[in-house]
């Protein structure tokens, strides 16, 4: 009996063995991949790595948008003893929903965020907590060091490290690094250990943008602008400086602002950048389209007496009145004292074709290309829609919706010689130039620019503004007074837009402004209101720039696109020899001639100066960089007729200093 017992228990041993055998071979063997991956998960983990983002510098290198590293804190709810007390505590130094924390740090997971990308002060007063499974990350946050400056510009980045507007969006994918991917090792202690030999993707930095926009100069604007806000109780309102020879922004401005470091705390209407995404109806203003139109058509002379009927004119039954009463007043004289009648009369002189052509060769109707997001169209409709008295309405500036970058493009055509150049903000990405200038279109002729300088000249010298004479500078522009209308609601009475753009020096102009306010009162009129704060912005961005102030207002004038600085550019219209050297003298840049009827030498020249020489030589021009002429193709000297019409320059800084040239 006891031997049975004792082979029974043999039995069931070597049962119960081979048992854990089998258990041992199924876990050891079979199922050795699926446990090992099991461990590995455990064990290893992958850490994305994210860089920090390309840097954004404004056209003197400083810098407008940086990536800082913050601390970020998070938790390992299975470290957390008391979910409640934690949440309790961190609450009192971070702002977070006390009870939804609660739950993450109560649930089963070995990872939940805190809060993301804390301030230094706020991370130094979570960390003396010492609260138990409360840990911290490293991660890049977007910093913006001169706060609200150029806002609307820049944009603004997420939490995620996305753009979310302005640069920052439309640029995202090149500002923004490519994450890396690091595997580590947890310890027993839920810690990690690097170890070399572990699998590893190197993160990819992001690309630095050089924008053509100049701090110095934008904080010029921005302060004028809000001081004009305040002084004529304006609703909001924009500003747009830019070169009119190469179509670079040096500022673009919309009050009200807001800091892109803490962009949730404002109103979603203070993001809007005004100049690219809102419209409204320009008035006088846009006067210039229809001279411009008429002076193309052949129809006008600045010295022609037209009738302005005392004050208002009566159309298909409609009685459209001037702002005040005038007789006979020249073409000159209509633009200066901006009478709507004189401006209707020019309109119909021109012609319903040619004046809906001259709108779209100012690039109004259609966006102008700008490296800016969201950008409007405006609202022109097309001529087979317009009533009996579209054209009398259009041609001032009523019955069409523009945008304040619209009509500083517009009037840069005048400024510069008659090209619609392409507007841009961006000047290079890395080290490699991003765009070159751009010329759209051709609009108007040298003829014609000449007169309209001359015609706009007059509003700021006897005219509706007077209050934008520069001293020291000869300045030309045109004020605007709308009614402000409301889509599907007319006109709203007593609510106005006024607004003023200009350009300065009149020989040679260095920049474009437009100042447009919204709802100014009681002092609402354009050469009241707006023409000011242009006198006061272009005065210093004239001085920033460097440019020299005119002799004295009794020059006469050189034709479209000649140069006001003689001495830098003496040569411009005389023959040149080809292969001329050039050389600094002082702060003269001296050159020998090449043969008429030859490429002109452009080396040392600045971006307007190389543009009014090439106007001058009838020649289309290519602009690459920023700087000076250092290259040209093709070569000085090269016969005209061999060109095709156009030559390409390559500018570059320069430790040659001419007189006006920074």
């Amino acid at each position: 009996m006891k031997s049975n017992r004792l082979i029974l228990l043999a039995v069931l041993s070597g049962l119960w063995l081979c048992a854990i055998l089998f258990r041992l071979y199924d876990l050891q063997v079979n199922r050795h991949d699926s446990f090992r991956d099991l461990a590995l998960r455990q064990q290893q983990k992958m850490v994305k790595l994210h860089p920090p983002r390309g840097t954004i510098f404004d056209a003197a290198g400083r810098e407008l948008a940086v990536s800082v590293e913050v601390s970020s804190a998070t938790a390992n709810p299975q470290l957390v003893e008391d979910p409640a007390a934690t949440a309790a505590a961190l609450a009192t130094v971070l702002e977070v929903d006390v009870e939804r924390l609660e739950r993450a740090l109560a649930s089963d997971r070995e990872f939940v965020w805190v809060k993301r990308k804390l301030d230094p002060p706020q991370a130094a007063r979570v960390r003396a907590l010492e609260l138990e499974g409360v840990q911290f990350v490293r991660e890049s946050k977007r910093y913006y060091p001169l706060r609200s400056l150029a806002a609307q510009v820049l944009g603004y980045v997420g939490t995620d490290n996305t753009g979310l507007a302005g640069l920052e969006f439309l640029y995202d994918d090149t500002v923004a690094s490519e994450p890396g991917r690091r595997k580590v090792v947890r310890d027993a202690r839920r810690g990690t250990v690097l170890y070399p030999n572990l699998e590893r993707a190197d993160a990819k930095p992001g690309k630095d943008l050089h924008l053509t926009l100049d701090a110095a100069i934008q904080h010029v604007v921005e302060r004028e602008l809000t001081a004009a806000i305040e002084s004529t109780g304006a609703s909001k309102g924009m500003v747009v400086v830019m070169d009119p020879a190469t179509g670079g922004i040096l500022a673009m401005a919309s009050h009200p602002t807001f800091d892109p470091n803490d962009f949730n705390a404002y109103p979603k209407s203070h993001w809007r950048n005004q100049p690219v995404q809102d419209v409204f109806e320009p008035g006088s203003t846009f006067k210039l389209v229809t001279l411009a139109a008429a002076l193309e058509e052949g129809v006008v002379d600045p010295l022609e007496t037209i009738d302005c009927e005392m004050g208002g004119i009566t159309l298909s039954g409609v009685r459209i009145a001037d702002h005040r009463s005038f007789g006979d007043l020249t073409t000159r004289e209509i633009i200066a004292k901006s009478s709507n009648v004189g401006t209707i009369k020019l309109g119909f002189a021109a012609g319903r074709e040619r004046l809906w052509q001259t709108i779209g060769k100012l690039g109004f109707g259609r966006p102008t290309g700008i490296d800016l997001p969201s950008e409007s169209s405006g609202i022109s409709r097309p001529i087979g829609s317009w009533s009996k008295l579209s054209p009398a309405y259009i041609s001032f500036g009523h019955g069409i919706s523009v945008t304040g970058l619209q009509l500083t493009g517009a009037f840069a055509v005048i400024a510069n010689g008659g090209r619609l150049v392409e507007p841009y903000i961006v000047a290079s990405v890395g080290d490699e130039p991003a765009r070159k200038t751009v010329v759209r279109d051709w609009p108007i002729s040298p003829s014609s620019v000449r007169q309209a300088r001359s015609m706009l000249e007059s509003v700021v010298i006897e005219g509706t503004a007077k209050a934008a004479a520069l001293p020291g500078y000869r300045a030309a522009g045109k004020t605007g007074t709308a009614q402000k209308a409301i889509p599907g609601q007319g006109y709203v009475a007593g609510k106005y837009i006024a607004s003023f753009v200009g350009f300065a020096p009149i020989r040679d102009p260095a920049l474009v402004c437009a100042v447009v306010l919204d709802e100014p009162w009681p002092r609402y009129h354009g050469g009241e209101a707006a023409a000011p704060v242009f006198q006061k912005i272009a005065t210093q961005v004239l001085l920033r720039l460097g440019v020299p102030p005119d002799r004295g207002r009794d020059e006469t004038p050189p034709p479209a696109g000649r140069s006001r600085r003689s001495n830098v550019r003496r040569a411009a219209a005389e023959p040149r020899r080809a292969g001329a050297d050039v050389e600094a003298v002082g702060a003269e840049v001296v050159r020998a001639e090449v043969p008429a009827g030859t490429v002109p030498d452009f080396a040392g020249l600045s971006a307007r100066q190389a543009v009014s020489l090439s106007a001058d030589a009838g020649l289309h021009l290519a602009l690459n960089g920023h700087g000076v002429v250092a290259r040209q193709s093709p070569s000085p000297g090269t016969p005209l007729e061999a060109t095709g019409a156009s030559v390409e320059l390559w500018l570059a800084a320069t430790g040659l200093v001419a007189e006006g040239v920074m």
